[in-house]
């Protein structure tokens, strides 16, 4: 049994938290992982730095810009994950656009992917329609292409719900990542979509920031995602913001639970 899928099998929500790799350095992201997993993150997704991350608002974008500047490349990325494997056995879950991986070449990638201990990926610049290819490379290394819902068409939903390997991930708003006041999208309807065929756990992301949002999200998902607040504290206290991060991710864990 895969550790997503021990992760979710435990009687409590799950918190996906994200970072940048390099952002600010590679040393310190391992620590700040650590530290996430220490006050309750379940799940660690690690950004790969990408020049151009259409998916992501401001503050994300500054982070792939600062990890670029300090040189971070897709061999680092797999140098963190080793590093964090001596300490964790956390999943972990890549964020990358598709030229990164594209370029590494597929059977490289995952074949790494495996070496080091990768338990799944998010691609969000490619189509559900088109991932065909990837995910059989993915599949056979063990990585687990977890895929992108929207509330868009119901049988769209289900059709990617039907397929989907991991966890869910649910876009609860529309545009960019970053933090929203409100989260205005029903997300109970898309929820009971994807339980008509599949019990896949689902984590609904884009917005999320405060304790009140994570605990209304909890009532019908699976788990939460928590990308751009954790990236701006980072951002805000740089190599100090272990601490800062161990609070914020323990607070928001009661919340859910």
């Amino acid at each position: 049994m895969s550790r997503i899928v021990n992760t979710f099998k435990k009687d409590e929500k799950a918190f996906i938290g994200f970072l940048v790799a390099g952002d600010p350095g590679i040393d310190k992201t391992a620590e700040f992982i650590l530290e996430m997993e220490a006050a309750g993150v379940g799940i660690v997704e690690i950004g790969i730095p990408f020049s151009d991350p259409v998916a992501e608002g401001a503050v994300i974008q500054a982070a792939n810009i600062r990890a670029l500047d300090n040189c971070t490349t897709v061999h680092d990325v797999f140098r963190l994950v080793d590093k964090v494997r001596e300490k964790s056995e956390i999943p972990l879950v890549l964020l990358t656009y598709l030229n990164p991986v594209f370029y590494y070449g597929y059977e490289e990638f995952f074949a790494k992917c495996e070496a080091v201990g990768i338990d799944g990926i998010i691609i969000p610049d490619l189509p559900f329609e088109e991932c065909r290819e990837i995910a059989d490379v993915a599949e056979k290394y063990g990585v687990d292409l977890i895929s992108l819902i929207a509330p868009t068409s119901e049988e769209r939903i289900k059709m990617i719900a039907e397929n989907a390997k991991g966890f869910l991930y649910f876009v609860s708003s529309l545009g960019t990542t970053g933090v929203r006041g409100e989260i205005v999208t029903d997300v109970k309807p898309v929820i009971d979509s994807v339980r008509q065929v599949s019990d896949i756990p689902v984590a609904i992301g884009f917005g999320i920031s405060r304790a009140e949002q994570a605990k209304d999200m909890s009532e019908y998902a699976d788990g939460i995602i928590v990308g751009s607040a954790i990236v701006a504290i980072i951002e805000r206290h740089g190599e100090d913001a272990g601490k800062y991060v161990h609070e914020y991710v323990k607070n928001i864990k009661k919340a859910m639970n």
